[in-house]
């Protein structure tokens, strides 16, 4: 558990707050060559945070893991080791590269067919909650006949 705590705050300051300063700094500077191992070092965490959520539930309890995901992050981040820069220029960047139509055309699809999810999700809350106003209104009726019938039915028992 300890460990757990130790790995979470140094990700999240190492791997995470540190970078964003200097990605702040290298957009407020305008320098280019900072803009671009910020924007690798972005995109290898990226995909370091899909892999460690995924590792986190299958092989934390492997010894040393949390430690072996510290030492990966200062890795990935150090200047003398360049971790990300090296990650990315070996294996993302020709990766990503071929096969960048593929996944832009699956994005493509993904937002249509979540637009089209939503306008029928949309459609369906909708009915139900014009299904429900229309039932809450007849049941109110209903309600207001029954209250007023007893006091008729009084009235034409006295006649």
């Amino acid at each position: 558990m300890v460990s757990w705590m130790i790995s979470r705050s140094v990700v999240l300051v190492f791997g995470t707050l540190y970078p964003a300063y200097y990605s702040y700094k290298a957009v407020k500077t305008k320098n280019v060559k900072e803009y671009v191992r910020w924007m690798m070092y972005w995109i290898v965490f990226a995909l370091y945070t899909v892999v460690e959520t995924i590792t986190d539930l299958t092989v934390a309890w492997f010894p040393l893991y949390y430690e072996m995901k510290i030492a990966f992050v200062i890795w990935l981040l150090s200047p003398y080791t360049r971790g990300a820069s090296l990650i990315y220029r070996k294996c993302l960047h020709p990766l990503l590269s071929s096969r960048e139509r593929e996944i832009d055309e699956y994005i493509v699809q993904a937002k249509e067919r979540s637009y089209e999810t939503m306008v029928t999700f949309g459609k369906q809350g909708l009915s139900i909650a014009a299904t429900a106003a229309v039932s809450a209104a007849v049941k109110a009726s209903t309600a207001e006949l029954h209250q007023s019938t007893p006091s008729l039915l009084a009235l034409t028992f006295l006649m």
